[in-house]
């Protein structure tokens, strides 16, 4: 069963730093493109960031771009969002999301979520 556990979620104040993971297992970590979605309280969950199966492309939504940097480790099947210079508004709960297509069909798992909240 495919599980994708994110953690490095908590509490910062304004201009901080955390660095999230989310660590993968049983699936073929290094096909499958890696992404970070947030949701805040009553609002729709949007992409933070992605990046490729082999770790060229990334891709940031532009709130975070220049603050934040998607990384992976195919050897270690982890993904990571080092998140700098927090704001309040990016407060949200962060889901890792792995997806791939294969023959048409879409492939599509997510973690549970970790908290991270920005305030003084």
């Amino acid at each position: 069963q495919v599980q994708l556990v994110e953690s490095g979620g908590g509490l910062v104040q304004p201009g901080g730093s955390l660095r999230l993971s989310c660590a993968a297992s049983a699936l073929t970590f290094g096909i499958y493109v890696m992404s970070w979605y947030r949701q805040a309280p009553g609002k729709e969950r949007e992409l933070v960031a992605a990046i490729g199966s082999i770790g060229g492309d990334t891709n940031y939504a532009d709130s975070v771009k220049g603050r934040f940097t998607i990384s992976r480790d195919n050897a270690k099947n982890t993904v990571y969002l080092q998140m700098n210079s927090l704001k309040p508004e990016d407060t949200a709960v962060y889901y890792c999301n792995a997806r791939r297509e294969s023959w048409g069909l879409r492939y599509s798992y997510w973690g549970q979520g970790t908290q991270v909240t920005v305030s003084s």
